[in-house]
């Protein structure tokens, strides 16, 4: 065979070779619909299995084996209340349910999306019984939201936290012991329970003369250690049902997978518990996700683009970074923007926070820029979007705090600048998590995506039947072609020299394994570039 004919077969060759790679991703492809669609048939069939179990067992743990959507003996003054303290006309979906379910005296558990009306279902309550109703609330910007709102309401309520003083500690251990003052509720960290035995002691003694009416377990998720936001002092939390068993526990979340409700429930020693979910859905929230530049000014240029155009009226918002010194950096770009903006984050003093909390609550300041510490639980309802200025370390996380949006009913927009960069610094703070670095691939993918709907991802990590988008995320909103890059050949190049460093036990960071890949790429090129010289 002469240069042209083996020149002829190998193009032949190519041309095979690449009809049988076009072949091979359409079978990829239908592989990966039909891993999904068995996710979620899997997914269903748990969610049945236990309803099922639950309701032949008689656990209670299924909304089904009781009917909680009845007439009691408290729905005339519950009505009362409901309207004329919180100004609330009717119901959200499971609220009335979940009432009468604490007000009978079972333990619950209450799986409610952020906005849904979590609050409600615990402080009415609190105000249905006599006596004192106790909240453990893991985050103190948190606690004093809910005094603040309560207060504004007419509620007696108190917190008793680092932050309260010697005066105020006095009037509320005498209200637990002696029932002197009008305190209905009391907000406390997991921290006193699990350190202070003065507040103990004082809590007994308020339980043993019937005046401790329930306990509220506001964020359970950070009991698991399968949870996002893992919190150890959560983790002693079951001494108070032990301690005081005819007290019903309510336990409330925003993002539960089964795994974790399981962990929960065990932890807070609450078997016979009754179980209310409502849907993950928050049908007035735009998903969207958008290139993060590598050059910080670039970011924050953009960033104060969207709000400008975007919210031009001053509209609230929240913008999440991934450290303290990010907070800093970005509300004193934006300041030099012309937004209205400040940071918050634990390392402040908590006067300092508290004043950054209320100018926000209060609409004289635009943005709030802060770390996780800020917006757990937050009820403002008029927030109109959230910006996520790095990666969140987790799909539970990502919702928890996208959902500080639009707790009002009214449509609002969640924003993630997303760059592979980022991956590598929040590997390494959830390397050390049980299922840390799963958790974060999967908000990864739902960064990646360009098929697959922004809040179908929610729906198949929470097990919930897909609901129809609306067209309520970019990927939706927009038809777009996908362009397909076949990078095998690069994925087999890594993974080979993944292994030789593996093989002389060597250490590597990303940007060392992204160097050496460059290289021999180039070498690559020229010795390409040297055999055709050749011919």
């Amino acid at each position: 065979m002469n240069s042209e004919e083996v020149l002829e077969e190998l193009l032949n060759v190519e041309l095979q070779i690449n009809e049988v790679q076009a072949e091979i991703n359409v079978l990829l492809e239908r592989q990966d619909n039909l891993y999904q669609r068995k996710s979620e048939l899997q997914s269903l069939l748990e969610l049945c299995k236990e309803t099922e179990d639950s309701v032949s067992q008689g656990t209670g743990t299924s909304t089904n084996s009781e009917n909680w959507s009845g007439s009691f003996k408290w729905d005339s003054e519950a009505d009362d209340i409901k309207l004329n303290i919180f100004g609330i006309s009717s119901y959200r979906a499971n609220q009335r349910e979940i009432v009468n379910a604490v007000m009978s005296g079972r333990d619950v558990l209450v799986i409610m999306a952020a906005g849904g009306g979590k609050s409600l279902c615990y402080q009415l309550p609190a105000l249905l019984y006599d006596g004192i109703a106790l909240v453990v609330s893991p985050l103190l910007s948190l606690i004093q939201d809910q005094v603040m709102g309560l207060a504004a309401l007419g509620i007696s309520a108190s917190m008793l936290t680092s932050a309260t003083s010697k005066e105020d500690e006095k009037f509320i251990y005498k209200n637990l012991e002696k029932g002197e003052g009008s305190m209905k509720i009391l907000y406390v960290t997991p921290e006193k329970i699990s350190k202070s035995k003065r507040f103990m002691s004082k809590l007994e003694k308020c339980y043993h003369a019937g005046r401790l009416s329930l306990i509220a377990i506001d964020e359970a998720h950070c009991c698991s250690q399968w949870g996002h936001d893992f919190r150890p002092d959560y983790k002693n939390l079951g001494i108070l049902k032990t301690q005081f068993p005819n007290a019903p526990v309510i336990a409330l979340t925003a993002t539960a997978t089964q795994r974790v409700q399981n962990d929960l429930v065990e932890m807070l020693r609450i078997p016979k518990y009754v179980k209310f979910v409502s849907t993950v859905n928050r049908p007035n929230l735009f998903y969207m996700v958008r290139e993060k530049s590598s050059v910080s000014k670039v970011v924050i240029d953009q960033i104060a683009e969207f709000i400008q155009e975007s919210y031009p009226n001053n509209e609230s918002g929240i913008i999440y970074c991934f450290s303290r010194k990010e907070c800093e950096q970005v509300a004193k770009e934006l300041r030099v923007r012309g937004i209205s903006a400040d940071h918050y984050h634990a390392d402040m003093d908590s006067v300092a926070r508290e004043k950054v909390h209320m100018r926000w609550s209060n609409s004289r300041l635009q943005v709030i820029v802060g770390t996780v510490a800020f917006g757990m639980g937050i009820n403002k309802p008029d927030v109109r979007f959230v910006i996520h200025h790095s990666l969140s370390k987790s799909m539970e996380t990502y919702y928890q705090e996208s959902g500080r949006a639009g707790r009002d009913g009214l449509p609002s927009e969640c924003l993630l600048y997303y760059r592979p960069g980022d991956v590598p610094r929040q590997s390494s703070m959830v390397f050390y998590e049980n299922s840390g670095l799963e958790n974060l691939y999967g908000i990864v993918q739902y960064c990646q995506s360009r098929r697959q709907c922004r809040r179908s991802v929610f729906f198949r990590h929470f097990a919930e039947p897909l609901k129809d988008c609306n067209g309520m995320c970019d990927l939706c909103a927009v038809a777009s072609e996908v362009k397909e890059v076949d990078v095998c050949s690069h994925a087999r190049v890594i993974i080979s020299m993944l292994q030789d460093v593996q093989k002389s036990n060597q250490k590597m960071t990303m940007l060392q394994l992204v160097d050496k890949l460059k290289a021999k790429h180039n070498d690559l090129e020229r010795r390409i570039s040297a055999y055709s010289l050749c011919y």
